[in-house]
């Protein structure tokens, strides 16, 4: 299934997904829910990010490809670090370049969202706590991080910089996604979940043992080789197999 959160009208839903309709649920995704009989077509609504989370968490050099054209290590463990949730936007919402930017990269993720409090799982046990997946694009300003990569936060954590949906779709398999990025309809990004260095799986039972996951938090699992700059007027879109095409434009300041 695929769900969105919308606005209408002033007003705040969650719904599900049917063709070029959403239906109005009543209850919560992260208990329990029913169909409603109010729809509406999907060209009618905002689409926003699909959940609100306490925090994003963002795992770095996951993928072989990306690790190679950076130069780094392949890591032994999980290399993770967060992004704060006023970084996030929806589908259709802009990229907006900060003042000095001097080069804001693109980097199209897996987006695993959290349905229930997760701490110290088992790792054959943690896809039981997933809600669903959607699209990221984890943007950075990439000048900022040549510079010092200690700074890994702030080049990742200005407004607008957490592209987030349009959709979140349940009944995927996460380690084996196609992961796509266009920019102005150029393919830039394109691998699969496959080729990652850990699986969700892992993922998430590392970082439960280190922090706690709370429903609704969002786990961006790296992005794959084909990093590139955006500039102003620039469309750039994050597909991922089974949820749909996450799409924003970017402008400056």
């Amino acid at each position: 299934m695929k769900f969105a959160r919308f606005e209408y009208k002033d007003g705040v839903s969650f719904g599900v997904v049917k063709e070029n309709e959403v239906v109005v649920l009543d209850g919560s995704l992260f208990n329990t829910y029913k169909e409603t009989a109010v729809h509406y077509r999907l060209a009618n609504v905002k689409l926003l990010p699909p959940v609100i989370p306490t925090k994003i968490v963002c795992i770095g050099l996951n993928y072989r490809g990306h690790i190679e054209e950076i130069g780094a290590r392949l890591p032994e463990r999980p290399h993770f670090f967060l992004k704060p949730p006023s970084s996030l936007i929806g589908h259709e919402d802009a990229i907006i370049l900060p003042r000095g930017a001097q080069r804001v990269d693109y980097e199209g993720e897996l987006a695993v969202v959290i349905k229930d409090k997760m701490k110290d799982v088992p790792e054959d046990e943690t896809l039981d706590h997933i809600l669903g997946y959607s699209c990221f694009n984890d943007v950075t300003e990439r000048a900022i991080v040549m510079k010092n990569i200690a700074d890994l936060i702030l080049a990742k954590g200005f407004d607008t910089f957490s592209a987030f949906g349009p959709y979140l779709a349940t009944n995927l398999d996460p380690n084996n996604l196609e992961v796509k990025t266009y920019l102005n309809g150029k393919l830039m990004q394109h691998d699969n979940t496959r080729n990652s260095v850990f699986s969700v799986q892992h993922i998430l039972n590392y970082l439960s043992q280190c922090m706690t996951l709370y429903p609704g938090d969002v786990v961006i699992t790296g992005t794959p080789k084909g990093i590139g700059p955006m500039n102003p007027g620039d469309v750039v879109e994050v597909q991922v197999e089974g949820v749909g095409r996450l799409r924003n434009t970017v402008r400056s300041y």
